[in-house]
């Protein structure tokens, strides 16, 4: 107990000294755009509704996309870039490759914005106003969204690696790269709460499942089926990488609470969920797993809360050098 006391303690000393690392105050407002596009957040909100209703995983699509935008070099707009001749994306980067998807949503969404205000709605604000109506969208809470993020010219395929969490990362690990981003072990365990809806793929889940899956799990009769199901489209030798699960089976297309229900029966798909209550270190995010289960509007507030300082995570080099992007997809020329 003494080695793992010290382990911690230093842990939690290199975190907190990166969190400081990384902390700035974005220059963004909720009016940002009532004079120069009245219209941005409907138009979003439109084209959000049609593509949610068209079918309900877009909305995990968004939120995963504003998520991955967000951890490398702030909310930019760099995850949306494409691979060109003078400028390395990161949607190849192996953390991002086949698992990001909606981006032609995005793309709908700044076809209308630039026919309504030209050269006026950054990407960055695009999708992060598309990541709060997705949340709305199946169920979960509404936040209001700061905007005036300016579009990247630059992208960084390392930082991806180096920034997201892993799938099968430790507690500390994810925690460190959290606070870097300067959010909190609370934020982290209530962003993860995103989980709620969305799918994970066969190649992030299968230590899991083959691991310390049956260790955690209280193992009833659905949990049993469950696992049976998972091992059958995700083999332990390899093949079906991209095969997909949802990581919350009781109700994937609905933004809850039962995600934090499943950590408590031990049966969170990934491992970097489960670590979230069954870690031995986990003495914070095993209480706060157990009351976003227990209470869904304490979840559902500090999602919003957290939502908001996720967002808030600017590029400062953009307010130097950035843009606003005519297609999300290319620097402008």
């Amino acid at each position: 107990m003494q080695i793992i006391s010290t382990i911690f303690t230093l842990s939690f000393f290199t975190i907190c000294c990166l969190k400081f690392m990384h902390a700035a105050d974005p220059p963004l407002s909720l009016d940002y755009y009532k004079s120069s596009c009245p219209n941005a957040e409907a138009i979003v909100r439109k084209e959000m509704e049609c593509a949610v209703l068209s079918d309900l995983r877009n909305a995990a699509l968004i939120l995963r996309l504003h998520f991955h935008d967000c951890f490398v070099q702030g909310c930019d707009g760099s995850v949306l870039l494409d691979d060109t001749f003078t400028l390395q994306g990161e949607k190849n980067a192996p953390t991002n490759l086949n698992a990001l998807k909606g981006f032609e949503i995005i793309d709908r969404i700044k076809n209308k914005l630039e026919s309504e205000c030209p050269n006026t709605v950054s990407c960055a604000d695009v999708l992060t106003y598309a990541a709060r109506d997705a949340t709305v969208l199946v169920g979960g809470p509404y936040w209001d969204v700061p905007a005036g993020r300016k579009d990247s010219k630059t992208a960084s395929f390392s930082l991806v690696e180096s920034n997201i969490p892993g799938a099968n990362d430790g507690l500390l690990s994810i925690i460190a790269k959290f606070m870097y981003q300067s959010l909190s072990v609370t934020d982290m365990v209530a962003l993860s709460g995103a989980h709620t809806i969305g799918m994970a793929r066969c190649t992030n889940y299968r230590e899991r499942i083959y691991g310390d899956y049956q260790t955690t799990s209280t193992m009833g009769d659905i949990a049993e089926s469950h696992l049976k199901t998972l091992k059958a489209t995700c083999p332990a030798a390899g093949g079906g990488d991209n095969n997909e699960a949802a990581m919350d089976y009781a109700s994937p297309n609905l933004f809850d609470n039962s995600y934090y229900h499943i950590l408590l029966r031990g049966e969170g798909l990934l491992n970097s969920d489960q670590e979230l209550y069954s870690s031995i270190l986990g003495v914070q995010t095993r209480k706060l797993v157990r009351q976003y289960a227990e209470n869904a509007i304490a979840f559902f507030e500090q999602f919003s809360e957290s939502m908001v300082k996720l967002g808030n995570i600017t590029n400062p080099e953009t307010y130097v050098d950035g843009e606003v992007r005519k297609n999300c997809r290319f620097v402008n020329t």
